[in-house]
């Protein structure tokens, strides 16, 4: 969690509020009539489940919100973790935009690719708006059989499919391994949390009463219970009591171990990133999954960048 908040070694910035990892979810009627009995582990897995969600009917065997762009930053951040680790990407991060065009990189661009010639997002996926849930929406009316999101698209399922939840028909998961690949299984990416700084440009008694407030005001028992009675997972040691009891304590509880096991935890790429660099990788990125550039183009493009 002080990770994304730490320049050369020192804490800028502590986190506020809760964390939203990217994960898996599924429809559980429609991967059983797959013959699917959850997630995929692996990415071999995942192209075979696709083949097999069609074979079953399933229109659209992966919900993807394409024209929003930033749903799909989601793919190439976990498949360049899993191929390559995290420290690809943190090169690129510090300023190495060479690093676009390392081999690690185009290998994970066109496994995203393989995924689109396989029609993985089925037919019209880029007019779909993750802003209006529409992604979300795909899982729980029966016409989807897994989306990768974040974790704050749990609340949709809640307000909008309760009894798709009631009976259980949702599943959730991680991202696949990749054969061969060098990154943790348990590396998330996402949004570790949203992060408060102190300004060096207050006053001296501003500073103090800030610092006093981060101190001891801010995850103290009454704000962690606020967040975990509005659903949310804070990020704290020590909460899995709290978290047991309320309602949907299986997800929060599976959510706040999986962030806790976590090894290494990406902030989403278009926040780490210059706007500039950010903007442009979303643009190439969309045209990416519309299959209209390959990953080479994607990366010779990116390199230029700056």
């Amino acid at each position: 969690m002080l990770g994304t908040g730490t320049i050369d070694g020192k804490v800028y910035a502590l986190p506020n509020n809760n964390t939203q990892p990217v994960v898996f979810y599924g429809n559980m009627d429609n991967l059983a009539k797959a013959g699917l009995d959850g997630i995929p582990a692996t990415f071999d897995e995942m192209l075979t489940a696709v083949d097999k969600l069609k074979a079953a009917g399933v229109e659209t065997p992966i919900a993807l919100a394409g024209q929003s762009l930033w749903p799909g930053l989601m793919w190439i951040e976990y498949l360049a973790d899993r191929v390559a680790g995290p420290e690809l990407f943190s090169a690129i991060a510090a300023g190495d935009i060479a690093k676009w065009e390392d081999p690690k990189m185009i290998e994970a661009l066109g496994m995203i690719t393989q995924l689109v010639k396989a029609g993985a997002f089925g037919p019209g996926f880029g007019s779909v708006v993750a802003d209006a849930n529409a992604d979300v929406a795909l899982i729980h009316t029966g016409r989807a059989g897994l989306l990768l999101q974040g974790a704050w698209c749990f609340g949709s399922f809640v307000a909008d499919a309760p009894d798709f939840l009631a009976a259980g028909k949702l599943v959730y998961g991680t991202f696949p391994t990749v054969e061969g690949g060098a990154g943790d299984p348990g590396n998330l990416v996402g949004n570790p949390a949203n992060y408060w700084s102190v300004s060096a440009n207050a006053s001296e008694e501003q500073q103090k009463n800030v610092i006093a407030y981060l101190n001891e005001a801010m995850f103290n028992d009454a704000y962690t219970e606020a967040y975990i009675g509005a659903g949310l997972v804070p990020v704290v040691t020590g909460a899995e009591d709290k978290l047991s009891g309320v309602d949907n304590s299986e997800f929060l509880t599976y959510l706040y171990k999986l962030v806790s096991d976590a090894k290494h935890f990406q902030l989403s790429w278009d926040q780490a990133l210059p706007s500039a660099q950010g903007q442009a990788m979303l643009t190439n990125l969309g045209q990416l999954f519309l299959d209209q550039i390959t990953a080479e183009q994607f990366s010779k493009t990116m390199a230029s960048t700056k």
